[in-house]
């Protein structure tokens, strides 16, 4: 009988340093023996909406994202099947006609800032990881990110922080902390808590 996978869950708020714990859990996992999915990939395709409608949507509500598909194609990677991933386009908020295939791997790992917010995805998850950084840190990550990849201005970004990510990081990703089996201060920069993280699922893995 085939061993199912690990399935590792990368929440934290927006700049928290979720990528760099993933990206520091596939190195030390290996290239070949993961599969990381995004829960951003999974923003609803807002085709109906014009532009102007588009930039006013709460893209930090869990209602924004469509996670029962990301729940579909999680089960079907768990049971060995390979899935065709959306790719999202944060400039235009559209979907792109193409897709991403992503193989079944011994370990999937899932990031996102709401993923612990959803109990049906929440009980896919075999190591939940919570990734904590203060708010004033996050935020200037989060400016520099959009300015420089998702062609937005200082005023817009600091618009939908104010209007949006800090109210609904208040009242949906601090809380599902609470799901979380191992919080990590400070995110990548943790070298401590990395080294404990690394050392338990080699045991796992093993």
């Amino acid at each position: 009988m085939t061993t199912p996978p690990l399935v590792i869950g990368v929440a934290g708020g927006t700049g928290s340093g979720k990528t760099t714990v993933a990206n520091a859990i596939r190195n030390r996992v290996g290239e070949d023996r993961i599969a990381i999915l995004s829960h951003d990939w999974y923003y609803r395709d807002w085709v109906d909406l014009p532009k102007d409608m588009l930039d006013q949507k709460n893209f930090d509500h869990p209602d924004s994202l469509e996670t029962d598909l990301l729940v579909r194609h999680l089960r079907a990677l768990k049971g060995g099947a390979t899935v065709e991933v959306p790719v999202y386009d944060f400039k235009t908020h559209r979907r792109s006609p193409e897709t991403h295939r992503m193989e079944p791997r011994k370990v999937i790992l899932v990031d996102g800032i709401l993923i612990y917010a959803e109990p049906e995805l929440r009980k896919l998850f075999d190591v939940k990881i919570f990734v904590d950084t203060d708010a004033d840190v996050r935020l200037i990550r989060r400016i520099r990110r959009d300015i420089a990849e998702r062609g937005r201005t200082l005023e817009s970004v600091a618009a939908q922080y104010e209007s949006t990510v800090r109210p609904m990081h208040l009242e949906f990703v601090e809380p599902s902390k609470r799901y979380a089996d191992l919080i990590i201060p400070e995110g990548g920069e943790n070298a401590v808590a990395l080294e404990f993280l690394f050392a338990r699922l080699e045991k796992i893995l093993a």
